[in-house]
């Protein structure tokens, strides 16, 4: 089984964007149950007293429209032990892998990576937080995903 953990800033729009999509994607080729696939957070900004806010609202609206049920995912933040935990991390853009790098003491493995280098136009997912155009990170999430998976789909058994 192949694990990837999504990472954004606060795992409130994109990270959890990417996971449920990535899942959905799996499961719609029938290849669920060759994927572990959670989110994370680089910061606690979303987090108060160990409990995690729910996926922003816009975001859960997103994910509904295309059958997806967000209603049990919280914000959690990414901890050093994970990367032994995960074989692929998936930040959304530079400052989200410079903070992996910083939470994991570097990364020897090479496991973390942005989900549009998956893509023929490698750039960060645009953030809704800032940019307020939801459908953009759909879009980015949707073409990433798609890569991600296209290139995972030939490494089942992870590294």
């Amino acid at each position: 089984m192949i694990k990837v953990l999504f990472i954004c800033h606060g795992n409130i729009c994109r990270s959890p964007m990417a996971e449920f999509v990535f899942r959905q994607m799996a499961g719609q080729e029938g290849l669920a149950n060759q994927f572990d696939v959670s989110s994370a957070a680089t910061t606690d900004e979303e987090i108060w007293n160990g409990c995690g806010n729910p996926v922003y609202p816009p975001v859960e609206r997103l994910l509904r429209v295309h059958g997806m049920d967000p209603g049990n995912k919280r914000a959690m933040l990414l901890k050093a032990g994970d990367y032994q935990a995960y074989d692929y991390f998936i930040g959304m853009d530079e400052e989200n892998l410079r903070d992996m790098k910083r939470i994991f003491h570097g990364d020897p493995l090479h496991k973390c990576s942005l989900l549009m280098d998956y893509t023929a136009n490698p750039r960060p997912v645009a953030d809704p937080w800032y940019t307020r155009d939801f459908q953009r990170t759909w879009d980015d999430v949707q073409e990433g995903c798609r890569g991600l998976l296209d290139v995972l789909r030939g490494d089942e058994d992870g590294h």
